[in-house]
């Protein structure tokens, strides 16, 4: 299954794919995932191939995120195709965590949702000024995918819960200052940066070094501890509660934001980085996170919020339950329990998982 919504080529050495869906911020669809994973698969075995690079072609962002229009319309359908864009992507996200070459994501722009699934994988990732990364899915009734289970819970600090119940969008320095970026670059440097890479490949961790620059302070860096003591607690209802008693413009800010989002879908945000940080491999949290995704694509808040934030657009979601104290922990048992055998996800044979 190909794609004309990514570009793959091969020259010096280097696998290149570059997302080419402009109009859509480069969201990913099941074809642009089965076309990047079929060229990471050739290349894997292709001793011409040193390095891969993943960016865009165009457009204001790297990627941000995937079809989340399709994915509610075939959760209120009940039929079966965002079961099948979760299993390629997932595919997608693994093949990358697992890939036995260097691969290198230039995260110039908005680097959101499956943006974050292709970029976090990967041996070297490249942050800009223009850098915007976010998890912001439980605006949507959704939650942080494609990796975000085992990323995010291990950030320093809470960062991680703090990002998926805020939504808050990291600029290019607080993701190198977190670790989420490998290197920062002013991105007038990125196509020198290609070039120097296709001149040597073999010499790529000094074309990184050569091309970096140091990154602007971090402003998250001043709210780290009211971070970890407002978020230190697994449960919506013990952060909202720590965020009152902080008593700041800060957290008044936070708070209101979180009440905001979906309740349900930020008790799952929270049980899912609970349950990541002790996950024992990522082919397991992928198989955990693809159970919980084919679930919520289903719920009233999924829906609910896809069509208040991008159809309808009022801006105004009827959450259901509409309290962080109503979503109880049975509905959350029933949404992470494990799948049937012969229903689960499973890593491309390739990876040897």
């Amino acid at each position: 299954m190909i794609s004309d919504d990514v570009l793959v080529s091969a020259e010096a050495g280097i696998g290149r794919i570059r997302l080419n869906r402009p109009q859509a911020i480069h969201a990913l669809t099941r074809e642009m995932c089965d076309t990047m994973s079929q060229a990471l698969l050739d290349w894997r075995a292709d001793p011409t191939i040193e390095v891969v690079v993943i960016d865009h072609a165009e457009g204001r962002g790297f990627c941000a995120g995937g079809d989340v229009v399709m994915l509610a319309r075939s959760g209120a359908a009940g039929d079966d195709q965002a079961a099948a864009f979760f299993h390629s992507e997932y595919r997608l996200n693994h093949l990358l965590f697992t890939y036995p070459k260097p691969t290198i994501a230039l995260m110039d722009g908005i680097t959101m949702g499956g943006g974050v699934g292709i970029a976090l994988p990967c041996t070297y990732r490249i942050a800009t000024e223009n850098t915007r990364l976010a998890m912001p899915e439980t605006g949507i009734g959704l939650f942080p995918d494609v990796g975000g289970g085992w990323y995010l819970s291990r950030l320093p600090g809470r960062v991680g819960q703090f990002m998926v119940l805020t939504g808050a969008r990291l600029d290019g320095a607080e993701c190198h200052y977190l670790g989420l970026a490998t290197h920062y670059l002013p991105q007038s440097s990125l196509a020198e940066l290609v070039d120097r890479i296709a001149k040597m490949p073999s010499r790529l961790a000094g074309a990184l070094g050569a091309e970096s620059a140091t990154a602007p302070e971090a402003k998250i860096a001043a709210n780290q501890g009211p971070i970890a003591r407002t978020f230190a607690s697994d449960r919506l209802e013990g952060i909202e509660a720590a965020l009152e008693a902080e008593d700041s413009d800060w957290a008044r800010s936070e708070l209101a934001t979180i009440r905001v989002k979906s309740p349900l879908s930020c008790k799952v945000s929270l049980r899912l980085l609970a349950e990541g940080a002790t996950r024992g491999s990522f082919t397991d949290e992928m198989a955990a996170e693809y159970a919980l995704a084919t679930r919520v694509v289903r719920t009233h808040d999924f829906r609910e919020g896809v069509r208040a934030l991008l159809i309808d657009k009022d801006n105004e979601p009827q959450w259901d339950p509409p309290t962080p104290e109503e979503v109880t922990d049975e509905t959350l048992d029933e949404l992470f329990a494990p799948l049937p055998e012969k229903e689960r996800w499973t890593p491309f044979p390739e990876t040897g998982e």
